[in-house]
């Protein structure tokens, strides 16, 4: 598998080996690999730019999880985004068919998808282009997605792909852009917000959800793995609920944090920092909620979740285990 290092991938390998599996993990030389500590792993160094790394790392495997991406709301290469979302991605299909993996679980995203213009729940199969995607990351992964798919029409790739909505629990070691914001809120550094909305999912549920879909899943078919659809500012309270604090009450205009996200962005470019506090393309994501149901993994893999609130208290719980908070 790929992106065993990562937030969403550990949890995957690690419930690889609590079904008994023989797990071979795809690791770059210099990546941080605190999340493989104790698990017991085959290590295949390589990198998603380099296809003859993944044609090792695929040899003889029965089956290919490639967790894998590049997941950043901000980025001052956006080519080199592509290369390793879309070209990667192609990459490691490529390899492990020509392992004769009989089965590929690609994880996609819920950025892929389309949410309904008068609101409610996105799915599947609501209408989407390439147009509806903001920024480098959504559209990454929306070419990454057809090209995968092509791949499955025209050579017979054995692909079963699944679109995590946003995943939260322990081990979010970088942070990713949500767990930021949980480390935000729960310090109390978040004293207002704005109008948007997340499905949010337990990480162990999002790791179930693949093994279903390498056992249950039709190849071609994609499965959306969420959880609870959430109001930030419900998502906010929670936190503060779980940590003790006050909630914030002050909910800001997209208009106003446009401005601000600007100005982070430049200061990013010009201090020389990794990533802005506040970006554009998060900003423009914002307007729209991010609400999506999972039906159909239920019906089809018999997918199931819990509650959003023992998601983010686990999450709260290992952050703050783990030096993130005081």
């Amino acid at each position: 598998m790929t992106g065993a290092t990562g937030f969403v991938g550990s949890a995957v390998a690690r419930r690889l080996l609590a079904a008994g599996h023989v797990v071979r993990v795809l690791v770059r030389p210099t990546g941080d690999r605190r999340n493989l500590d104790g698990l017991v792993v085959e290590t295949a160094e390589g990198d998603l730019t380099d296809p003859a790394s993944l044609r090792r790392a695929c040899g003889d495997c029965d089956g290919v999880f490639h967790v894998a991406a590049d997941y950043r709301l901000w980025t001052r290469d956006p080519d080199a985004m592509f290369r390793a979302n879309v070209d990667g991605s192609l990459d490691v299909v490529r390899a492990a068919a020509e392992a004769g993996a009989r089965r590929v679980v690609y994880t996609s995203s819920v950025a892929t998808l389309g949410v309904p213009a008068g609101g409610g729940s996105g799915d599947e199969d609501t209408p989407v282009a390439f147009a509806d995607m903001i920024g480098p990351y959504k559209q990454s992964k929306f070419r990454a997605e057809e090209a995968v798919m092509r791949l499955v029409a025209e050579e017979g790739a054995p692909v079963v792909i699944v679109n995590p909505s946003t995943p939260v629990g322990p081990r979010d070691v970088k942070p990713t852009p949500t767990g930021r914001m949980i480390v935000e809120a729960a310090a109390g550094r978040m004293p207002a917000y704005v109008d948007t909305g997340l499905n949010i999912v337990h990480v162990d549920d999002v790791a179930e959800g693949h093994l279903l879909a390498f056992d249950k899943g039709t190849i071609g078919e994609r499965y959306v793995l969420g959880g609870e659809n959430m109001t930030l500012g419900d998502i906010l309270a929670e936190i503060a609920a779980i940590v003790g604090r006050p909630p914030p009450r002050v909910r800001l205009p997209h208009g106003l944090v446009m401005p601000i996200a600007y100005v982070a962005e430049a200061w990013t470019r010009l201090s020389g920092g990794d990533e802005p506090f506040a970006t554009a393309d998060g900003v423009r994501m914002a307007k729209k909620k991010m609400f999506f149901s999972s039906a159909k993994a239920a019906r089809a893999l018999g997918y199931r979740w819990r509650p959003a609130r023992q998601a983010l208290v686990d999450a709260v719980a290992w952050f703050r285990d783990n030096g993130f908070l005081s």
